[in-house]
């Protein structure tokens, strides 16, 4: 029960002493970043998913007939 304990007095202090947080101007910057990359990568998916669809619609056509 005692190393228990250390360890979550040390993971404590760790986390007030040793960890460097990002400010407030960090995390913002941050949070563009990933909405920019995640809107490029659902716009790259949804592309894809057209292009897909419509492949695959010419290919039926051209087999059912």
């Amino acid at each position: 029960m005692n190393k228990i304990k250390l360890y979550v007095q040390e993971a404590y202090d760790e986390l007030l002493h040793k960890v460097t947080w990002p400010t407030f101007a960090e995390l913002q910057q941050s949070a563009v970043v990933i909405l920019v990359a995640t809107i490029i990568l659902s716009i790259v998916i949804s592309a894809m998913d057209i292009v897909s669809k419509t492949g695959m619609e010419n290919l039926y056509k051209i087999i059912v007939k």
